[in-house]
Formats: C-alpha cells, structure tokens, sequence
C-alpha cells in the first residue's frame, strides 16, 4: 500500500512527538490520529517512564485524545499513524476502537502486531479487520530507535 500524503505529513508529527518522548527516557514513539478528512485529531507519545503507567504507549495516548475530541469511543473512518509498529496491547486498543487503517514506520521483530511476530490486526479470527500501511518514513524511524537504544547502552 502507498501511503497518502496526509499519512507522510502525519508521520511527520508522529516523528517529532517520538523525539520529545526521549526527554523523559521514555522510547521514542509518536503517533496521531487522523479523521477522515486527514485532520489530526489526536496525538500522542510513550510516557510509561514519566507516568509509571505501562499502558502509557504512545498510540493508547493518540486514541484516547481522538476519542475524547470526537465524542466517541468509535473511531470509524479514522487512521492511526505511529512511528514504530503497534505491540499486541496497541493492536488491541486498535480494534476496539474499529480503527480501520494503520500506518506505521519501523518495523518491530521483537513485538509487532501488525505483520512482524503477529498480525493481531489483519487476523481473520476476528471480527474486525485493518488495512495495514507499514514501512512508513521507515528509515527516519528506526534510526531516532536505534540512536535511543544505542544511547542507553553507552
């Protein structure tokens, strides 16, 4: 799938959110929410350091934004667009919230859920199913994961 320039202009937040989400040792991940017009509607980024919350990822912070700005827990005709694939519990977030498409950047061999290790959100087990852009700005966002990781490291 081609990504649509309203989901490259999100990335593009996504991409500065994740970078402030590293102020506070947190993994740099952003992400937003875009109604069905390509407007951002939510936003968000991880806070699990900052918040002592392990829910605090940065897509559950987005869609709860979107949710409280739209007025409802359904977020039809929305897009999520987030700077490192959705783990297991994002994806979840994702379908229950009928998010009917995904876009992402990294992709995350240790606990994705979008066609890494899982594919919670395309499983036809289930009674929704998402439309799945991955590989977005992939190189921009797997470089601000590595510089991360690497930092700690040293």
């Amino acid at each position: 799938m081609t990504p649509a320039p309203a989901d490259l202009a999100a990335m593009r937040r996504a991409l500065a959110l994740a970078r402030t989400a590293s102020d506070h040792d947190d993994v740099p991940v952003g992400a937003v929410v875009l109604d069905a017009e390509g407007r951002i509607v939510g936003e968000g980024r991880n806070l699990r350091e900052l918040t002592n919350d392990p829910t605090a990822h940065a897509e559950v912070a987005a869609l709860r934004e979107a949710a409280a700005r739209l007025g409802t827990w359904h977020l039809d005709g929305c897009t999520l667009v987030v700077t490192l694939e959705p783990c297991v519990m994002c994806a979840g977030a994702v379908l229950q919230a009928r998010v009917p498409r995904v876009v992402f950047g990294s992709w995350d061999a240790k606990a994705g859920a979008a066609g890494s290790l899982y594919d919670v959100l395309r499983d036809r087990r289930l009674p929704h199913r998402v439309e799945v852009v991955g590989g977005v700005a992939e190189d921009e966002a797997s470089a601000l994961l590595r510089g991360f990781f690497e930092r700690r490291r040293d």
